[in-house]
């Protein structure tokens, strides 16, 4: 068995971004380390590669094993973009998803 695993988390984006015109729903997707929920890499349907990037360093190191509390904190205190809701929603479905794969 891999000690990592790959999820994805979705959420609504808001109307007139940029990213809108591609996507319906942002999609956060992560390898994450399987014993702690740590996440090694991740990577998000953001318009602009500046951002997906910036997403990516933001979520890289921080573990989902107890919950995204400091992760959505984390988020809305660094990024003032319009999709910051839908990336803490995005991010919330991750941990469900996640906390699925833990269970079964």
């Amino acid at each position: 068995m891999s000690h990592t695993m790959f999820i994805a988390g979705h959420a609504r984006l808001p109307a007139g971004m940029a990213a809108q015109n591609v996507y319906e729903t942002l999609t956060i997707t992560v390898e994450l380390e399987r014993k702690y929920g740590v996440i090694l890499e991740a990577s998000c349907t953001l318009a602009t590669e500046h951002g997906r990037d910036y997403i990516g360093r933001l979520l890289r190191g921080h573990s989902i094993l107890h919950g995204i509390d400091d992760l959505s904190e984390a988020v809305k205190q660094n990024y003032y973009g319009k999709a910051t809701n839908a990336i803490v929603a995005a991010l919330a479905d991750l941990h469900y998803q996640f906390q699925q794969v833990k269970n079964q």
